[in-house]
């Protein structure tokens, strides 16, 4: 498995500070965040997914706890928007060039406006998908808002 990814060369040059982990994915997760956590032995409130979905018809990122389901309300309040829903996974892996286990808020093939959690940075470190299915970054979550160009906002159900 390569360690050097779109979402880790544009973490690079955007100078954050991460380090890399691996763990075993498992293709027939029901739910790959919380499979993530688990692998890594770590809290699913620190090992945050990512996920596409579309405002007014607009393509985001939005990046949450792996524990946690996004609210379409807040998730279409902060973007000043009216409606949300999630996007197709097809749609979400051409869009992104990343497949879906492994999709990255970045390093993305069209970067596209991001929401954080508010709640996430609280936290000391935090884990992101670096790109890859079995691949994440470790980062402050500031760190990531940062290099993300994201607002913070509630998200969660």
């Amino acid at each position: 498995m390569s360690k050097s990814t779109r979402a880790t060369l544009a973490l690079t040059k955007a100078a954050a500070a991460f380090t890399v982990h691996t763990y075993d994915y498992d293709p027939s997760a029901d739910r790959i965040g919380m499979a993530a956590a688990e692998a890594l032995g770590e809290e699913p409130c620190r090992v945050l997914k990512t996920l596409m979905a579309e405002v007014d018809g607009k393509p985001v990122c939005v990046v949450v706890p792996s524990d946690r389901e996004v609210s379409m309300k807040k998730l279409a309040a902060a973007f000043q928007g009216k409606s949300a829903n999630m996007m197709k996974p097809a749609e979400a892996e051409r869009l992104t060039g990343y497949h879906v286990g492994g999709i990255s808020p970045f390093g993305q093939k069209k970067q596209v406006p991001t929401a954080i959690e508010e709640a996430v940075l609280a936290e000391p470190l935090v884990y992101i998908n670096g790109g890859q299915r079995g691949l994440q970054v470790r980062l402050a979550p500031d760190e990531a808002r940062k290099a993300l160009n994201a607002v913070a906002a509630p998200l969660i159900a």
